[in-house]
């Protein structure tokens, strides 16, 4: 499937801002099922200095410095990417999740280092109690995580309300509700408190409007889900505990973390400015 994403960050500011520097990870990651053919970042003022590189987790970044006043910065990112389905294995036939946590990453130090604690997901024993019941010896680890990606659906409210960036992901379990992110944090505390390697991914999931109304433009939104490590010959499952789904080809992926504060759209300091008012607009677009 071929999209056009265009995601427009703007900050309106109740006093001037005499210094912004940020840090972007809005250009879509290229992988063997993603093939990013365009991509473009509009920055309105124009920046005095903007970096492209790679950062620890192998993501494309937009470093970039703003010197002139300003009282709004407008930041669009305009990509087109062709995404295939994975393909993903029987779940009956990976390996059990007692031997993947004994081994943790195995001999790959890369997918070891998902099993710790990160900035915001704690390996907290009422996580590991709350996934437990999915977890009897010697599951299938892919079987046992899709199960309990499946119960985080049946049993979390997706409420925008309740949460916001910042909530502990032990707070969103207590509530029970949240929004995706607050899903997949769950999702991936908990299976590293079981030993199993777990990251956070952040992307962009193509939507369909009702039945009868027209698709808005803009209404999109950003998503997030886990991965869980599967061992060598499996490698990486992506796993999307909002949706109750292994993603797939309407899942966009943008970059891969710890958590959320490794893959955070858009994050800086400024000096000045006061209040910032900020609005996000998010357009996923199919292609023919």
């Amino acid at each position: 499937m071929r999209y056009r994403v265009r995601h427009i960050t703007t900050y309106a500011y109740s006093e001037p801002v005499t210094l912004s520097q940020n840090l972007a990870h809005l250009a879509i990651r290229g992988s063997v099922r993603q093939q990013v053919s365009e991509a473009r970042l509009d920055i309105e003022p124009t920046p005095a200095v903007v970096r492209r590189r790679s950062d620890y987790f192998g993501n494309p970044t937009d470093a970039f410095t703003i010197t002139s006043q300003h009282a709004r910065l407008v930041v669009s990112s305009q990509s087109v990417v062709q995404v295939e389905a994975p393909i993903t294995p029987d779940p009956e036939s990976t390996p059990a999740w007692d031997d993947m946590s004994l081994q943790g990453g195995g001999s790959d130090l890369a997918a070891a280092e998902y099993r710790y604690d990160s900035a915001q997901i704690p390996c907290a024993a009422v996580l590991r109690a709350y996934a437990q019941p999915d977890f009897t010896p010697g599951r299938p680890v892919l079987a046992a995580t899709l199960a309990f990606n499946a119960r985080i659906n049946r049993e979390f409210v997706y409420d925008p309300a309740a949460t916001n960036v910042s909530t502990p992901v032990l707070d969103a379990l207590d509530l029970r509700r949240g929004v995706c992110q607050d899903f997949a944090q769950v999702l991936i505390g908990a299976l590293r408190t079981l030993g199993l390697c777990a990251r956070y991914v952040s992307g962009y999931l193509e939507t369909t409007p009702p039945p009868g109304r027209p698709r808005l433009v803009g209404a999109d939104a950003t998503h997030a889900w886990a991965q869980v490590w599967c061992g060598s010959q499996h490698g990486w499952i992506d796993l999307d505990p909002t949706n109750a789904c292994i993603p797939g080809e309407r899942h966009i992926l943008v970059a891969i973390g710890r958590d959320f504060a490794d893959v955070s759209p858009l994050k800086g300091m400024v000096l000045g400015g006061g209040q910032a008012e900020v609005t996000v607009g998010v357009d996923v677009e199919r292609l023919h």
